[in-house]
């Protein structure tokens, strides 16, 4: 008979066996089956707690860090660099299909003993935590794929589903937003969560995760329509509840979420720019013990992530190598740089902005956003702006090296003697809500549903954000003086906040539509003409630069820089919003059809 991977049925629920001698006595101790497990409250929230671990951690990075993108300036072939070049074919296994179906059968599994528990007021919290748990499994699955088979019920060899067609990603949606409904309803409020219990999903947090998947699901309608769906009858999930007049009251709803979330969640931006040499933007993402930054803060002093995975020294380190992989892997782009606005709220390119140049790799530091300094600087000395008589990198003599670092995050002194932890100990927070986020979603939803953003909106939203980062209010006054788009300053606020967290960055410009347009730019690193680079051999050796040089626009014009990637060999294309199915599965079963272009 034949079975697709992601339902084939051990024995239910083996993976709480570790767990279950402390609430059960059976003869033989073996036969630990779901059947018998599910019988007190203490059950279900034992289960609830080993779905944590099936959300992305640390070990996921190449997904997570936006590695691959636009924004990076690092040159190599992993999957999200093929990726990003159009590249990526059908591979015969994707852990992130049936890691995802493995995942959600477990879930099922919960979710239906529950229907028949007797006692059901006892588990309303961890029903409603499980069904959070599969609308996030789902949404992971529909970013990546599109439509999936829609599963909700636990199977048996003999199931229907075993053989099903793809529901569309509308049908899918549909889904989510049913289960997020009820994870509302039935979860606590971040407020009434015990303190040994933090980390846990609160009613915010769904509210938070519900606005996420609106506004993807309200812009990718806009921007994306039926695109990417294929007919549903030679290839693709089909566009079988697709609804355009949706669009407007997801925004709608977004709005309203992120508001409640913003008056009643009780969170706050972490902002200790005045004790961390405004570095409030590297510490945040490497915040463990009070030995982890030099103002002793720890992770109780965090009350801006909304929903995260939680990690610690002594229970669960990162296992991989975070600092290595970020020092290495995450340098930013020529195009990253410059998207930095000055601390006159302006673009670099804009006469008035006081941009101070490209003549010395310093210069570009000065009167600019904070996050720049806290993103960018060298990680052996964080913060201290990078000169090329202070810093030996900057030399432009080897493969991969474009003038530029990556510390967000990197532990605190990596590399050093003074580091505070060793790679694969790191034991810091994955962030995958945060309240900047919501802030962000707030200004994008309002201005997509108006067309418009007032002052005062602007004001409790992402002007907050802006703040922390040392940059005046933007005002709709401020935009129209300056020629500028309001809707381009607010994607630039959440590019540059979110940058290397999740797999925001390539999201973000599917849903908008622009992918195939910015993927396919030729990706630059530091500027040589005009600069302390050129005609110097002693500090820039181009015949080490494979693709050369080539002519970028900068703050101060066009000028020759260093190319990391170019345009010829970055073919992204509608088709690639979505990523092939994985072909084990597709030869299975005849009704699972493949997405358009593989």
């Amino acid at each position: 008979m034949k079975k697709l991977r992601y339902i084939i049925l051990p024995c239910m629920m083996v993976f709480l066996a570790s767990c279950a001698e402390e609430f059960i006595d059976l003869t033989p101790p073996a036969e630990i089956t779901d059947e018998v497990y599910f019988t007190e409250a203490e059950h279900f929230k034992a289960a609830t707690n080993r779905f944590y671990p099936y959300l992305l951690d640390w070990k996921d990075q190449g997904i997570y860090s936006d590695h691959g993108s636009d924004l990076i300036g690092y040159d190599e072939d992993s999957e999200m660099q093929i990726y990003s070049r159009g590249l990526i074919q059908a591979q015969a296994n994707d852990d992130y299909y049936s890691d995802t179906y493995e995942a959600l059968r477990d879930i099922n599994l919960l979710i239906a003993r529950a229907e028949n528990y007797t006692g059901e007021e006892s588990i309303v919290e961890y029903v409603a935590a499980s069904k959070f748990h599969r609308a996030w499994q789902y949404f992971f699955l529909v970013q990546r794929f599109g439509g999936v088979p829609l599963i909700t019920e636990p199977l048996t060899e003999n199931s229907e589903e075993l053989y099903a067609a793809r529901n569309s990603r509308y049908e899918v949606v549909a889904q989510i937003i049913t289960d997020l409904d009820d994870a509302i309803a039935g979860l606590p409020r971040e407020q009434d969560i015990a303190s040994d219990d933090k980390g846990k999903i609160s009613k915010w947090a769904a509210m938070a995760f519900k606005a996420d998947v609106l506004l993807h699901e309200a812009t990718w309608m806009k921007n994306v329509g039926t695109t990417t769906d294929g007919d549903g009858v030679s290839e693709g999930a089909g566009s079988e509840g697709y609804d355009p007049s949706k669009i407007e009251p997801y925004l709608q709803e977004v709005v309203t979420l992120t508001k409640t979330v913003m008056d009643q969640g009780g969170y706050e931006l972490w902002n200790y720019n005045d004790v961390l040499d405004n570095l409030s933007h590297n510490f945040l993402f490497n915040l463990e013990g009070s030995g982890s930054n030099p103002a002793g803060l720890d992770k109780a002093t965090n009350k801006e992530f909304i929903f995260y995975s939680k990690f610690d020294f002594t229970f669960r380190r990162a296992g991989t190598l975070v600092s290595h992989v970020y020092q290495g892997r995450t340098k930013p782009s020529r195009k990253m740089m410059d998207m930095f606005l000055t601390t006159s709220g302006l673009p670099i390119d804009k006469p008035l902005s006081g941009f101070a140049g490209y003549t010395n790799p310093e210069d570009e530091f000065q009167n600019r956003d904070l996050r720049m300094r806290a993103y960018f600087t060298n990680h052996k000395f964080l913060g201290v702006i990078p000169t090329i008589n202070n810093d030996p990198e900057l030399r432009l003599d080897g493969t991969n090296k474009f003038g530029y670092f990556n510390s967000k995050f990197m532990s605190w002194k990596w590399g050093t003697d003074e580091a505070y932890r060793a790679t694969q100990t790191e034991s810091y927070d994955m962030p995958h809500i945060r309240l900047a986020e919501v802030y962000l979603m707030y200004a994008e939803a309002l201005y997509e549903l108006n067309g418009a953003i007032t002052d005062g909106q602007l004001n409790e939203s992402i002007n907050l954000v802006r703040d922390r980062a040392g940059l005046p209010a933007l005002t709709n006054a401020f935009v129209a003086a300056n020629n500028l788009d309001m809707l381009n300053e607010i994607r630039r606020e959440r590019t540059i906040e979110l940058y290397a967290e999740g797999a925001t960055r390539f999201n973000d410009l599917k849903r908008w539509g622009l992918a195939e347009a910015e993927l396919g730019e030729t990706i630059f690193g530091a500027v040589i003409e005009g600069t302390v680079y050129e005609n110097n051999t002693d500090i820039y050796k181009p015949e080490v630069y494979g693709y050369g040089e080539g002519v970028a626009e900068t703050g101060v014009g066009e000028r020759r820089a260093v190319i990391v990637q170019p345009a010829s060999i970055r073919n992204f294309s509608r088709d690639n919003y979505l990523f092939p199915l994985p072909t084990s599965q597709v030869n299975l079963v005849d009704e699972l059809l493949q997405n358009p272009g593989y």
